[in-house]
Protein backbone atom coordinates (compact mmCIF):
# COMPACT_ATOMS: atom_id res chain seq x y z
CA UNK A 1 0.00 0.00 0.00
CA UNK A 2 0.98 3.67 0.01
CA UNK A 3 2.19 5.79 2.34
CA UNK A 4 -1.17 7.69 2.49
CA UNK A 5 -3.20 7.74 5.80
CA UNK A 6 -4.62 4.71 6.99
CA UNK A 7 -8.03 6.09 6.59
CA UNK A 8 -7.50 7.40 3.06
CA UNK A 9 -6.31 4.37 1.47
CA UNK A 10 -8.94 4.03 -1.69
CA UNK A 11 -10.04 0.67 -3.80
CA UNK A 12 -7.05 1.48 -6.53
CA UNK A 13 -4.51 0.94 -3.67
CA UNK A 14 -6.07 -2.58 -2.30
CA UNK A 15 -3.31 -4.71 -3.69
CA UNK A 16 -4.18 -8.46 -5.22
CA UNK A 17 -1.98 -9.79 -2.44
CA UNK A 18 -4.38 -8.30 0.48
CA UNK A 19 -7.09 -8.73 -2.01
CA UNK A 20 -6.28 -12.90 -1.75
CA UNK A 21 -5.30 -12.52 2.06
CA UNK A 22 -8.82 -11.29 2.78
CA UNK A 23 -10.80 -14.30 0.67
CA UNK A 24 -8.43 -17.11 2.69
CA UNK A 25 -9.48 -15.40 5.83
CA UNK A 26 -13.11 -15.47 5.00
CA UNK A 27 -13.25 -18.64 4.09
CA UNK A 28 -11.36 -20.23 6.78
CA UNK A 29 -13.06 -22.23 8.98
CA UNK A 30 -12.29 -22.69 12.80
CA UNK A 31 -10.68 -21.00 15.00
CA UNK A 32 -8.60 -17.47 14.34
CA UNK A 33 -6.02 -15.83 16.75
CA UNK A 34 -7.37 -12.04 17.39
CA UNK A 35 -5.13 -8.78 18.49
CA UNK A 36 -7.67 -6.38 19.87
CA UNK A 37 -5.44 -2.94 20.85
CA UNK A 38 -6.99 0.20 21.53
CA UNK A 39 -6.33 3.50 22.89
CA UNK A 40 -6.61 4.17 27.38
CA UNK A 41 -8.87 7.28 26.55
CA UNK A 42 -12.48 5.28 25.65
CA UNK A 43 -15.66 6.86 26.52
CA UNK A 44 -18.05 4.05 28.52
CA UNK A 45 -20.67 3.39 25.44
CA UNK A 46 -17.45 2.35 23.36
CA UNK A 47 -16.07 0.56 25.86
CA UNK A 48 -19.51 -1.75 25.97
CA UNK A 49 -19.45 -2.51 22.67
CA UNK A 50 -15.72 -3.43 22.70
CA UNK A 51 -16.64 -5.76 25.32
CA UNK A 52 -19.77 -7.16 23.41
CA UNK A 53 -16.76 -7.77 20.63
CA UNK A 54 -14.31 -9.44 22.57
CA UNK A 55 -17.66 -11.85 24.21
CA UNK A 56 -18.86 -12.53 20.74
CA UNK A 57 -15.01 -13.84 19.29
CA UNK A 58 -13.88 -15.98 22.16
CA UNK A 59 -17.55 -17.22 22.27
CA UNK A 60 -17.34 -18.55 18.46
CA UNK A 61 -14.07 -20.04 19.53
CA UNK A 62 -11.55 -17.86 18.75
CA UNK A 63 -8.34 -16.86 20.72
CA UNK A 64 -7.86 -13.17 21.61
CA UNK A 65 -4.99 -11.65 22.48
CA UNK A 66 -4.69 -7.80 24.30
CA UNK A 67 -2.66 -5.78 26.50
CA UNK A 68 -3.32 -5.10 30.30
CA UNK A 69 -4.31 -0.99 29.69
CA UNK A 70 -7.35 0.49 31.20
CA UNK A 71 -9.42 1.13 28.32
CA UNK A 72 -9.89 -0.56 25.35
CA UNK A 73 -7.82 -3.30 26.26
CA UNK A 74 -9.85 -3.72 29.43
CA UNK A 75 -12.84 -3.83 28.30
CA UNK A 76 -11.37 -6.86 25.55
CA UNK A 77 -10.01 -8.79 28.69
CA UNK A 78 -13.84 -8.11 30.20
CA UNK A 79 -15.26 -9.47 27.42
CA UNK A 80 -13.19 -12.67 26.96
CA UNK A 81 -12.80 -13.50 30.48
CA UNK A 82 -17.11 -13.76 30.84
CA UNK A 83 -16.95 -16.10 27.12
CA UNK A 84 -14.35 -18.20 28.00
CA UNK A 85 -10.85 -17.32 30.17
CA UNK A 86 -8.90 -19.73 28.86
CA UNK A 87 -8.58 -18.78 25.06
CA UNK A 88 -7.47 -14.59 26.02
CA UNK A 89 -3.54 -13.82 26.35
CA UNK A 90 -2.66 -10.58 27.88
CA UNK A 91 0.99 -9.30 27.05
CA UNK A 92 1.49 -6.71 29.46
CA UNK A 93 4.58 -3.71 27.86
CA UNK A 94 5.98 -4.22 31.54
CA UNK A 95 6.16 -6.52 34.72
CA UNK A 96 2.81 -6.42 36.35
CA UNK A 97 3.56 -4.42 39.50
CA UNK A 98 4.08 -1.54 37.05
CA UNK A 99 0.80 -1.60 35.96
CA UNK A 100 -2.02 0.83 37.16
CA UNK A 101 -4.06 -0.17 40.41
CA UNK A 102 -7.27 -0.12 38.85
CA UNK A 103 -5.72 -2.65 36.30
CA UNK A 104 -4.07 -5.24 38.30
CA UNK A 105 -6.89 -6.54 39.86
CA UNK A 106 -8.22 -7.24 36.40
CA UNK A 107 -5.19 -8.46 35.63
CA UNK A 108 -4.51 -10.89 38.40
CA UNK A 109 -7.26 -13.01 37.29
CA UNK A 110 -6.15 -13.52 33.92
CA UNK A 111 -4.98 -17.41 32.91
CA UNK A 112 -2.53 -16.52 30.58
CA UNK A 113 -0.72 -13.67 31.43
CA UNK A 114 2.81 -12.84 30.28
CA UNK A 115 4.59 -9.99 31.94
CA UNK A 116 7.57 -8.10 30.25
CA UNK A 117 9.81 -7.01 33.09
CA UNK A 118 12.90 -7.13 31.27
CA UNK A 119 11.06 -3.76 29.96
CA UNK A 120 10.46 -2.06 33.79
CA UNK A 121 12.89 0.20 32.64
CA UNK A 122 11.85 1.83 29.69
CA UNK A 123 9.31 4.28 29.02
CA UNK A 124 5.72 2.95 28.96
CA UNK A 125 5.79 4.14 25.04
CA UNK A 126 8.77 2.42 24.27
CA UNK A 127 7.77 -0.87 26.14
CA UNK A 128 4.28 -0.47 24.35
CA UNK A 129 5.34 -0.34 21.24
CA UNK A 130 7.28 -3.31 21.38
CA UNK A 131 4.66 -5.35 23.51
CA UNK A 132 2.32 -4.54 20.72
CA UNK A 133 4.56 -5.98 18.21
CA UNK A 134 4.91 -9.11 20.36
CA UNK A 135 0.86 -9.11 20.37
CA UNK A 136 0.52 -9.15 16.26
CA UNK A 137 3.22 -11.27 15.76
CA UNK A 138 0.89 -13.86 17.70
CA UNK A 139 -2.22 -12.94 15.55
CA UNK A 140 -3.86 -13.21 12.21
CA UNK A 141 -5.88 -9.91 12.61
CA UNK A 142 -5.35 -7.14 14.59
CA UNK A 143 -8.76 -5.29 15.79
CA UNK A 144 -7.80 -1.61 16.25
CA UNK A 145 -9.25 1.16 18.09
CA UNK A 146 -7.87 4.66 18.41
CA UNK A 147 -7.58 8.37 17.45
CA UNK A 148 -6.10 10.19 14.43
CA UNK A 149 -2.91 11.35 16.29
CA UNK A 150 -2.51 7.54 18.48
CA UNK A 151 1.01 7.31 17.28
CA UNK A 152 1.87 4.12 18.65
CA UNK A 153 -1.39 2.19 17.47
CA UNK A 154 -1.43 3.87 14.07
CA UNK A 155 2.28 2.44 13.68
CA UNK A 156 1.51 -1.05 15.00
CA UNK A 157 -1.75 -1.09 12.50
CA UNK A 158 1.15 -0.37 9.89
CA UNK A 159 3.34 -2.93 11.24
CA UNK A 160 0.79 -5.52 11.07
CA UNK A 161 -0.10 -4.49 7.22
CA UNK A 162 3.75 -4.93 6.45
CA UNK A 163 3.20 -8.77 8.22
CA UNK A 164 0.55 -9.13 5.88
CA UNK A 165 -2.26 -9.44 8.27
CA UNK A 166 -5.61 -8.22 8.09
CA UNK A 167 -6.30 -4.82 9.98
CA UNK A 168 -9.68 -3.68 10.98
CA UNK A 169 -8.97 -0.19 12.07
CA UNK A 170 -11.66 1.96 14.15
CA UNK A 171 -11.22 5.92 14.59
CA UNK A 172 -12.75 7.21 17.93
CA UNK A 173 -12.85 10.89 16.46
Amino acid sequence: MSQQPLDTVTANDISLDTLTQELAAIQQTGSKRFALLGSRHVPLMHQQLIEMMSYALVLAGNRLVTSGAVGTNSAAIKGAMRADSNLLTVILPQSLSRQPKESKKQLEKVVHLIENSSNDHLSLGEASAMCNSEIISRCQQLICFAFHDSDTLLKTCREAEEQRKIVTLFYFD
